[in-house]
């Protein structure tokens, strides 16, 4: 691996698809893309390392140190081509690839996942949604229109879905969970309040809204706790 300088012209392509890279650094290649992805709308071609980690809210050297696993090189005072670093990073990140995605679920929560439009620009296309509500089943939403939990499989291969999300009470997560990964889903994000056992070879994320809202009460207590406290205010 070669050495990374402090402000770099581009990228090597990323050529080796087995280079590990490590979940935090995967997670902040998604907010440096983000914060790409608004250079570029303002018509910025260059930036410095300097100034993308303070868009994206790290220091210079964290970042230097995560873009080092896509190989890159440059030299100094000449930053990053904004372009070319967004195309290197959606590579790595797999945002170059179709990925066509099922919505299990189709309440409030899987209604309002397929009608963003936020995941299309990203590189997401919502193919299918589906509930077991008969009363919900073949209703529309959005250019897609629902279908039966029943046809998940038939629906799965004929739309070529290759990524799901879950969005459906705890009961019959796991249940469906198996479905999916039996019908070759290997890409699953989960919205359901349960632990979920997948085969090693399945991507499993958990996103649990309760679980990050009782974190979020803990700091926001401990923040009080400082602010009704002389000693902590006088230090």
């Amino acid at each position: 691996m070669t050495v990374t300088t402090p402000d770099m012209p581009g990228l090597h392509p990323v050529g080796d698809s087995s280079r590990h890279i490590p979940p935090a650094s995967v997670a902040r290649l998604t907010i440096y893309l983000r914060a790409l992805n608004s250079l570029l709308a303002e018509g910025i071609e260059r930036v410095s390392s300097e100034e993308l980690a303070d868009a994206a809210g790290v220091n210079s050297p964290m970042l230097r140190k995560d873009l080092s696993y896509l190989g890159s090189y440059g030299t100094r005072g000449v930053g990053y081509e904004v372009q070319y670093l967004n195309r290197q990073i959606s590579i790595a990140l797999g945002l170059t690839l179709d990925w066509r995605v099922a919505i299990i679920g189709a309440g409030n929560l899987g209604r309002a996942l397929a009608g963003y439009s936020g995941f299309v620009s990203r590189g997401f296309e919502i193919v299918a949604i589906f509930d077991a509500d008969q009363l919900v089943v073949g209703s529309e939403v959005g250019y897609l229109r629902v279908s039966a939990v029943d046809d998940l499989e038939a629906v799965l291969e004929r739309t070529r879905t290759n990524m799901a999300v879950l969005s459906v009470p705890g009961a019959v997560a796991q249940e469906l969970c198996d479905r999916l990964v039996d019908a070759g889903i290997s890409s699953i994000l989960s919205f359901a309040p349960v632990v979920l056992q997948v085969p090693p070879h399945v991507q499993l994320r958990k996103v649990d809204m309760s679980t990050e809202l009782q974190i979020l009460a803990y700091h926001a207590q401990r923040a009080q706790e400082t602010d009704l406290d002389p000693i902590s205010r006088a230090q």
